[in-house]
Formats: structure tokens, sequence, C-alpha cells
């Protein structure tokens, strides 16, 4: 990955989308999880519609394992070059500026090593994430998104978070994924309506020193990433968890239909149904 990161990134692009038609071709469990979610969640596509996004997904899922190259390992002249654009950074700095941390909501879009590096050129931020298994790929994995930002909190650290919060520091959360029954609301994403979602996000928003701003990013055809920032949800949280998981879903969809084939699909997003007995998706 190294020395291939090191390729001009137009070759890198046509390498990664290569290998992701082997992915499409060949890891049929991921292509299906991929076609299951694609399914529920655009029911209204056609069939044809929905196949070509699950190929230009796979197409996008090979990709990213070069992205991550390039966000480990890129010089910071190579990274200024593919800045297409970042704005909404003043939302964050308004925060701060009120004695406040940010916890920012994140998709998990394909490209998301790349978004953490760039955003952090102009505001370093702190990342809440599953330390790997393997002692070797961690230490990669650490160095490489330490390249712009602050440093990591492994993620059953609450109180790490809360503090780094509590320091008026960006914090990164994604909120997205199906991580089971425990501390989970049931609530749509998309067009599934009971859709599990971890009720965590509700939890560090509570937290008086900080204010719930969320991130919306894609890469364009010509490679360059767009970043935004939007506005401190209000009134966030209320003293209603579902309404509070659909507001926070509403971001994740707005954020993801910028780019919805640059999202992991490949994710068993509704693993966890609301009835125990009902049959898997998957």
């Amino acid at each position: 990955m190294y020395v291939i990161s090191w390729l001009p990134q137009s070759t890198q692009f046509l390498l990664g989308k290569g290998l992701g038609r082997l992915v499409h071709r060949f890891l049929k469990k991921r292509r299906h999880i991929a076609e299951v979610n694609v399914k529920l969640c655009f029911p209204n596509l056609s069939a044809a519609q929905q196949a070509a996004m699950v190929r230009t997904n796979m197409e996008n899922t090979g990709l990213a394992t070069l992205e991550t190259g390039m966000a480990w390992w890129w010089p910071q002249w190579r990274i200024n070059r593919v800045i297409g654009s970042i704005s909404g950074i003043e939302h964050i700095e308004a925060v701060q500026h009120s004695g406040k941390g940010v916890l920012l909501l994140v998709p998990h879009m394909l490209h998301l090593e790349m978004l953490g590096r760039i955003l952090g050129v102009k505001q370093q931020g702190v990342g809440f994430y599953r330390p790997h298994n393997n002692a070797l790929m961690e230490f990669f994995m650490t160095k490489g998104r330490l390249r712009s930002n602050e440093f990591l909190i492994g993620k059953r650290d609450v109180k790490g978070l809360l503090q780094a919060l509590k320091n008026k520091k960006l914090c990164y959360y994604l909120p997205d994924q199906d991580y089971g029954r425990n501390r989970c609301e049931f609530a749509p994403f998309f067009k599934v309506a009971d859709a599990a979602n971890t009720t965590g996000t509700l939890l560090f928003a509570s937290s008086k020193h900080c204010e719930t701003l969320s991130l919306s990013g894609t890469r364009d055809a010509k490679g360059k990433y767009h970043l935004t920032i939007l506005p401190a949800l209000e009134h966030f949280p209320s003293d209603n968890a579902n309404d509070d998981i659909i507001r926070v879903n509403t971001r994740m969809e707005e954020a993801i239909m910028h780019a919805p084939e640059q999202y992991m699909w490949l994710h068993r997003r509704f693993k966890t149904r609301a009835d125990k007995d009902a049959p898997s998706y998957y």
C-alpha cells in the first residue's frame, strides 16, 4: 500500500476500481449485503438501477483501500492538491469560541480516512474508534490518522471522549451503523422504518460541554474532495430519544445522498430487527 501510494492519483484510481470489480465478482457475501441494503433503502429504483449502484459502490470500495494509503502516507503537498473545498469551518470555531467542544457526526463514507486527513488541515480533531485487533495494523492506522489530527480515543473510553469535549476538542463520532440491541433505539433510516440506532450519540451530545454538528463529504470525478460542516442541531438532545435519533438519521441521509455510491453499503446496517423473531434481511 505504501509503494502504491506514491503512484499518480489517476493510476491509483484505475487500480482501485479494478480491485473493486474483483470484489463485486468474487466476494459474493459482501456484494449480497450491499445489494440488500440498496434494495431496502432505494426501493423506488429499478432492479437495473440498483444493480448499477452496487457495481459502482464496489468500485468505490476497492478505491477506498488505496485512498487509505493516500491518507496515511501522502505528504502534505499532495493532500493540498486534492482539496476541492472545505466549507462551514466557522460553525466549529463558533462553538469552540463559546467555550464548548464539538461532537461532529460523520457517516461511514468509503473515503472517510481522506476526509479526516483533509479536515485536519484546517481543524485538527480527535478520533473515537475501534482499535485494530492486529498490533502492527494498529500501529500503521494510528500513525496514519495522526498525520493531521491530535489523538485517538478507544471506543470503550467514554470518559475520555467526554473529557475531550470538555476541553473544547473537535471529536469525530460515527452514529450510522448497527451496533446491536444494547443501547439501541429503533427509528427510520432511509426506507427502513425500524432500523437499529445507537443511543451513544445522545449520551455524548447530552454533555453540557459540547454542541452537535455534522459533516458531509464527497469525492468528485476529478479526484478532489469536498467537505461541508453543517450548523449545530438546535435544542439537541431533547427529552424524546426517538425524535433525536430521527434528526441524527436525517443528517446522515442528507450527507449520504450527495454521493450514495460512495457510502459503505457493505456493512450489515439492518442486522438487528425490532422483532427478535423476524428473519434476517441478509
